[in-house]
């Protein structure tokens, strides 16, 4: 039998693989999947301009941005349940090939109704990857890790953000060169460009990624067991101290409808800020695209740095409600004085740095609660419905800004709008049932509503 320490040193090697050994795929996936999923706000540029004696107005590219996630709510939670009781590795093949055609199809649209039928089909095919990779990554990480890994694989979306509009912006400038490349134009190529590499990941998902550590070729054996003992012994502990529940009283549990509305509000603001901040610095600087693209890139580098700091410290403290609420009132601050640095270019992309930072440097301590309350099934129904409900706020930001821009010909009043509505998440999440002193301590809590036989 080997010693304790022994013991400790091949758990320590099999934490350090799975992180080399998952990370960085899943980590690529996701900038795909997030460029894939906004790059529409930089297209537009030109993309409405192009299509605007189709109707193309503000307000109906708002709609079509939105409608992508009317699309991703409809299969999230049967999609997460697969990846649990199935395959993760399959699953997430599956979607990202699908996804990454769609979103390259999204380059042949050429009405409102064309652009609102391919983003819901882009919705409905990316369904289920998010909450997914978030319930797939408990069955390798322990809890001492959990958070940590879930950082590394958030800050896809400031990676995302901090390459997509240059990418974008060569390829627009490019195209533009040439006039048109087969027949197509920058944004065309844009759409298409992007779609490919979704298909060629989701293809070495197959081969690389590994559904659970028993079926990883890069773990020795000895790796494996001390790695599943370690992951079998803490889901024995959560098991004997939380109520199980099933998928459906999993989904009325107030605590699991508290994150859902609490996420709801924060996304409807981050991503009314993301799909705009390109619109509201071209409108108030008049900036060519290609000083525009390397501008906005300031922003999501804030978040990176962020999402960091507050997923180590949320581990080392072992602290998650103040490290969610707190990131998002910083950022709902600093929203609400963006109208008032017009005219100060240097301002106003300070504040939106300010502001992003906080929308996103809260995610991997918010991931980390329902997994204080929910095991197995229940939470990958609970993770999976807290997603896709809260990401309609992704529809619900970028239709307030465009409506409100359209009809009062500002954008102050939407930024206000969508400061509140963060402001009104971090309200909630400090409004959540928990037992702080067992979540604390990195101890799964107890529900008390919503358990067997209520």
């Amino acid at each position: 039998m080997p010693n304790s320490a022994e013991s400790t040193l091949v758990l320590n090697q099999a934490r350090v693989k799975a992180y080399i050994g998952l990370l960085p795929l899943l980590f690529v996936c996701y900038v795909i999947a997030f460029v894939d999923r906004v790059n529409v706000g930089f297209a537009k540029l030109e993309m409405q301009d192009d299509l605007q004696s189709a109707g193309f107005t503000d307000g109906k590219f708002a709609l079509g941005m939105g409608i992508f996630f009317i699309g991703y709510l409809i299969p999230e939670i049967p999609a997460t349940l697969i990846m649990e009781r199935w395959s993760a590795r399959k699953w997430i093949c599956r979607i990202m090939v699908s996804w990454g055609l769609i979103a390259a199809l999204t380059a042949f649209v050429k009405t409102p109704f064309h652009f609102y039928a391919v983003r819901f089909a882009l919705g409905l095919a990316e369904a289920g990857f998010y909450p997914g990779v978030i319930v797939f990554l408990t069955h390798w990480f322990p809890r001492r890790d959990r958070t940590k890994a879930l950082a590394w694989f958030f800050i896809g979306t400031p990676i995302a953000q901090m390459i997509g509009p240059p990418i974008s912006a060569r390829i627009m400038s490019t195209v533009a060169q040439h006039g048109t490349i087969l027949g197509l134009v920058g944004w065309q190529w844009v759409f298409i460009l992007w779609g490919m590499p979704a298909v060629l990941l989701g293809i070495a998902t197959w081969f690389v990624l590994a559904d659970s550590p028993r079926q990883a070729r890069w773990l020795s054996d000895a790796e494996k067991d001390a790695l599943e003992a370690k992951l079998a012994e803490e889901k024995a502990e959560q098991h004997s101290r939380s109520i199980h529940l099933s998928v459906f009283q999993t989904l009325r549990n107030p605590r699991v409808i508290t994150l859902a509305l609490a996420y709801f509000l924060v996304v409807t603001c981050s991503y009314g800020i993301e799909f705009y901040i390109p619109s509201i610095v071209k409108d108030w600087y008049h900036l060519e695209i290609t000083n525009l693209a390397w501008l906005v890139v300031v922003p999501p580098t804030g978040a990176l740095i962020g999402q960091l700091l507050v997923g180590w410290n949320s581990d080392r403290r072992l602290e998650r409600r103040w490290h969610s609420a707190a990131p998002i009132l910083l950022g709902a601050t600093a929203l609400i004085f963006v109208p008032q640095s017009k005219g100060s270019i240097w301002l106003t992309m300070t504040l939106f740095t300010i502001a992003l930072i906080g929308v996103k440097a809260y995610l991997p301590a918010f991931w980390a609660l329902p997994n204080q309350f929910l095991t197995a099934q229940a939470a990958a129904a609970g993770i999976g419905f807290v997603n896709s409900f809260g990401n309609l706020g992704g529809a619900t930001g970028p239709i307030i800004l465009g409506k409100v821009k359209e009809l009062t010909s500002e954008y102050r009043y939407g930024l206000w709008i969508l400061s509140a509505s963060a402001i009104a998440s971090a309200i909630v999440i400090l409004s959540l049932p928990l037992d702080v002193k067992r979540a604390e301590a990195g101890e799964p809590d107890v529900p008390a509503l919503g358990g067997e036989g209520d």
